[in-house]
């Protein structure tokens, strides 16, 4: 059965190249280092980038020990994006 991507209802990392309005404006984003749910497509930048009428999701997500984790996978219905220790992290995280 193929997986519906999840959505990035909202992301706070204004300074995003791919966020514009709270909105992450790429196709898909990668979360998990292994370590913890940081947002790995994250890019500081104030070239902006991505296409405006694009909402984006997750496109794979490498943290295991997340609940809504499957095979790499993000079972959410959509997840947040906001800022964790000095990174951009996905809020939805919920340890297993």
């Amino acid at each position: 059965m193929a997986m519906t991507m999840s959505r990035i209802s909202s992301c706070e990392m204004t300074d995003c190249s791919y966020n514009s309005d709270k909105k992450c404006h790429t196709p898909a984003i990668t979360v998990g280092d292994m370590s913890c749910a940081i947002c790995d497509t994250f890019v500081k930048s104030s070239q902006k980038g991505g296409e405006a009428a694009t909402i984006g999701g997750v496109g794979a997500c490498k943290a295991d020990n997340c609940r809504f984790n499957k095979s790499l996978e993000c079972t959410a219905s959509n997840i947040l994006v906001g800022m964790h220790s000095n990174h951009a992290d996905c809020k939805t995280f919920a340890a297993r």
